[in-house]
């Protein structure tokens, strides 16, 4: 079992074959690491039924908090690709965003994967499970949805929001220029 100072780990995303997500957290956990895979639930349909499942929200990746140095029994285990590096470096996640993305998780809301998107209105929600979860808006077949996105892997989140809840913090950027932000979004509150 590794132990490592808390302060000397960050969080990393590593890369996973598909449909390993679950399975390397496991076995992270099992070797001593903190991994973390936020999931949704879908339904899927075979030809005989139809089945709720619970799916990963960025397919093929594995969040996990870890000393970087010291990042080889991670690599072994099977499935795992790599982690996401430049120039072989591994690169961590901002905190704040594995943070939303755990609280998004634990809230019970509906989320669903969602494309990276670069332009739009910035909030915050007021009230709720997601309180002071900061974000930004999107309408969707008349529902609210707020994006968090991992600015690293270039992938988002939407959670389903009642717009009641929201409160917008700052003005839609000209020509689709996102204000300092590690969030993204696309259309403004009305």
């Amino acid at each position: 079992m590794l132990t490592l100072a808390p302060n000397s780990c960050q969080w990393y995303a590593i890369r996973v074959k598909s449909n390993r997500e679950k399975v390397v957290a496991a076995s992270l956990e099992y070797r001593g690491f903190e991994p973390f895979v936020p999931l949704y639930r879908a339904q899927h349909q075979w030809s005989d039924r139809v089945k709720d499942v619970e799916l990963p929200l960025f397919d093929g990746y594995v969040f996990c908090r870890l000393d970087a140095r010291f990042r080889l029994p991670a690599l072994t285990i099977p499935g795992v690709l790599m982690f996401v590096e430049i120039n072989k470096t591994p690169i961590p996640v901002d905190d704040s965003e594995i943070a939303s993305l755990k609280l998004i998780a634990s809230s019970g809301c509906a989320a669903a994967p969602w494309p990276y998107l670069e332009a739009g209105q910035r909030m915050r929600i007021e009230r709720g499970a997601l309180k002071d979860l900061e974000g930004f808006i999107v309408e969707v077949k008349n529902h609210w949805r707020v994006i968090v996105s991992v600015s690293l892997l270039q992938r988002s989140v939407a959670v389903e929001v009642d717009r009641d809840s929201i409160c917008p913090i700052g003005r839609r950027t000209p020509s689709g220029s996102l204000p300092a932000s590690r969030y993204s979004i696309q259309k403004a509150i009305a």
